[in-house]
């Protein structure tokens, strides 16, 4: 599916956003540009207030592979594309580019959702060669964004997962999540399910700039505490870390979801991937204009000298003495605070494959 955006290069700042504008994907052949051609504009066209919208797409499987040494999981599903909480430094926004959108504000305001996320994913579990492993939610969209209110679509794999006895890892930035305990805290009784809250700052004032849409830091941390109080295992991830921006907020984060309730906790470097790069540094000047330039030293720094080191095994924290600081900083922490740095494994010898009609196989 390719859809070419309508929105200008370069358009007026959008108030609630984190993208200062929507500039061309890295595939793109032809340069567009906003005009005002002097007709009525449509409802919605407001280059200060965009609306979102929202496309269902067609998928024709849902589950999603990877053989990445750094990450923890094997197996995802997202069941949106594109993020409406509008972190300037999200990686997965070159994603959109390969839509014909733009990374910028099409991958905040131009969402896709998958309405038949639950029906693929019965029919995958029910093939005969699949191999149970746990699936996490989370990896390139959140799936507990604001359209989830009323899409329910995460709600809907979770409730195939639970059904089947499939193991689930989540990692969110919304206090959404709380939803859906009915499903998650007997899932955790069974060893099928954990949560990751991410943190980046405590300041809501940072945050509100940072991540435009996605629950406050106070609400997230108010989230772990009552999925903690269900018996949910669950950590807390100080992601991104953004030095000279975040990076003094490492302990203060750690200690504050330990206190809600975090078992384990995580961390990794703010990572700048293809057109990111550009939107983080364009989001760097117009926020914090005085801290812009030793944010992106520093970031080079830890980067062999580059905006974004693509390596495996040094993409997610980087390398030298900056990050071994860091390294040092959050086990230190850990330590004294007794949280865990990984979570707890979960249980796949439970899982029953459903039948390829719908129902749960007897064996």
């Amino acid at each position: 599916m390719a859809m070419k955006s309508t929105a200008g290069n370069h358009g007026e700042f959008a108030k609630g956003r984190g993208a200062g504008g929507n500039p061309e994907g890295r595939f793109e052949t032809l340069d567009r540009e906003a005009v005002d051609d002097g007709w009525f504009p449509d409802a919605g066209d407001d280059p200060a207030r965009p609306k979102t919208v929202v496309i269902e797409e067609s998928a024709k499987s849902i589950i999603s592979r990877n053989d990445s040494p750094d990450l923890g999981f094997s197996q995802s599903i997202n069941p949106y594309r594109g993020c409406e909480h509008g972190c300037a430094f999200c990686y997965a926004r070159p994603s959109h580019a390969y839509l014909g959108l733009s990374p910028g504000l099409d991958f905040e305001t131009r969402l896709f959702a998958k309405p038949e996320a639950a029906r693929l994913l019965r029919e995958e579990l029910a093939r005969p060669g699949y191999r149970c492993e746990p699936i996490n939610i989370g990896s390139n969209t959140d799936g507990y964004q604001p359209v989830e209110r009323s899409r329910r679509i995460t709600r809907s794999v979770l409730e195939v997962l639970r059904e089947t006895c499939h193991p689930v890892t989540i990692v969110t930035k919304s206090a959404l999540v709380e939803r859906d305990l009915d499903l998650l805290a007997p899932m955790a009784r069974e060893g099928l399910a954990t949560v990751v809250l991410s943190v980046t700052t405590l300041d809501n004032g940072v945050s509100r700039r940072m991540e435009p849409r996605a629950s406050a830091p106070q609400r997230r941390l108010e989230a772990i505490r009552r999925l903690s109080a269900a018996g949910v295992p669950v950590g807390v991830n100080v992601a991104p870390v953004i030095p000279f921006l975040t990076d003094h907020e490492l302990e203060a984060i750690l200690e504050a979801g330990a206190a809600a309730g975090a078992a384990w906790a995580g961390w990794s470097l703010v990572r700048l991937p293809w057109e990111v790069k550009d939107i983080f540094r364009e989001w760097l000047e117009r926020h914090f204009p005085l801290k812009a330039a030793h944010v992106m030293a520093r970031l080079n720094e830890m980067r062999g000298g580059r905006d974004n080191d693509p390596r495996f095994g040094t993409r997610m924290t980087g390398e030298g003495l900056l990050t071994d600081l860091l390294r040092r900083r959050v086990e230190v922490a850990c330590r004294r605070l007794g949280l865990a740095r990984r979570p707890p494994t979960l249980a796949c010898d439970r899982f029953l494959a459903p039948s390829a009609g719908g129902q749960l196989g007897l064996f």
